[in-house]
């Protein structure tokens, strides 16, 4: 028998597997497909990359960055993607997120600075970022064309409140803002008795304020975001009131609460007691949601906590050593920890845990390949 009838022989059985030799393709095979994990990491002290890590935890590749990153967003269609600098940012970092290719690297504009997090229109010809008035923190939406793998900025849009944070795109194509209301000196508030959050909706074509949506309580800052497929999104808070205090920091407000700018409606919190809260210590990062699951991390709470989609009743919290990312996929949440963690968690709730040697810092993006 010839080489390659023999090796036809093995893989039908299944035996090219057991070797581990599945890398031996022969010629003209297709390369098999493997989704992957991008998103910031630390390999030192002060030392930031952008990474991108296959689901087993192996690295495919890592690019320096100039400074610590935060969110990143991904294009529709092609293999680009944005890693946003941390708040208050001066980067953005454009490239390729199959390959590894840095692309661009735009810096802040004069007397502006970013807030760590981005979206991409629909039809993957603007990108969208969450942007401040460096000495107000006066909200800015800044709106970049995408030409020829370059970001330019075309147009801003203000007028929806101070210090926002996430932005995320509704199913309509319009702009949900989670708007923290805090101005800020570096990363010092300087406002806390007076500030105002708040969940703005922009129209993306022009910038006009459609609607706010606020919390009960004003000291809760809305910063982190998700979206679901029907419209309805969840806000992920930052408390900044009284130390001893632990109110719900995630909520959710559906389409059909909407008002108008002129007028204002409160979002609802998921479900949990005092104590529950307790365990976060003051802050979401990252929210993913599933048809029946909503999980949210949290980085000082070494936590992340799992709640049912529909009633919003708490089903647990778990231990998480620095939890970071969160992204759902076909029904399954994957979470990330700054201690090289990675966890699975199945449409049941149930969790597979595995650890590599790549730090994972604030959010990733999962690229279903």
């Amino acid at each position: 028998m010839q080489r390659r009838q023999f090796l036809k022989v093995l893989s039908a059985a299944g035996v090219l597997s057991s070797l581990g030799l599945v890398g031996c393709a022969l010629p003209n095979a297709a390369p098999a497909r493997q989704s992957y994990l991008v998103g910031g990491g630390r390999r030192a002290q002060n030392q930031y990359v952008l990474q991108a890590l296959n689901l087993d935890g192996s690295l495919r590749y890592e690019l320096p960055l100039p400074a610590r990153g935060h969110g990143m967003a991904v294009h529709p269609t092609l293999p680009l993607a944005v890693c946003h600098a941390r708040r208050p940012g001066q980067f953005l970092y454009l490239f390729n997120h199959e390959t590894g290719e840095a692309l661009q690297v735009r810096q802040a504009d004069t007397g502006r600075h970013y807030y760590g997090h981005g979206v991409f229109s629909a039809d993957g010809r603007t990108l969208f970022t969450t942007e401040g008035v460096s000495d107000s923190s006066q909200g800015v939406i800044g709106v970049y064309a995408l030409n020829s793998n370059r970001l330019e900025k075309v147009a801003e849009y203000t007028g929806f409140g101070i210090g926002p944070h996430e932005v995320r795109l509704m199913p309509n194509g319009n702009l949900v803002i989670g708007v923290g209301g805090v101005h800020t000196y570096g990363r010092e508030p300087l406002n806390l008795e007076s500030m105002t959050p708040s969940l703005s909706y922009l129209d993306a074509k022009n910038g006009s304020l459609l609607a706010q949506a606020s919390l009960a309580d004003q000291h809760l800052s809305i910063r982190h975001l998700a979206v679901t497929a029907d419209g309805e999104v969840f806000t992920g808070q930052q408390y900044r009131g009284e130390p001893d205090d632990y109110p719900p920091l995630i909520a959710r407000h559906k389409p059909g609460q909407l008002l108008q700018a002129s007028g204002g409606t409160a979002l609802t919190p998921l479900g949990g007691t005092p104590l529950d809260w307790a365990r976060f210590n003051h802050y979401i990062a990252s929210i993913a949601v599933t048809d029946t699951l909503i999980a949210a991390t949290s980085p000082p709470g070494n936590c992340y906590g799992l709640w049912h989609r529909h009633s919003g009743e708490l089903i647990r919290i778990a231990p998480l050593p620095d939890a970071s990312g969160a992204s759902a996929n076909n029904g399954q949440i994957w979470l990330g920890s700054g201690h090289g963690g990675i966890s699975l968690l199945d449409n049941r709730g149930r969790e597979q845990r595995l650890y590599s040697a790549y730090q994972w810092d604030n959010h990733w993006a999962l690229i279903d390949a």
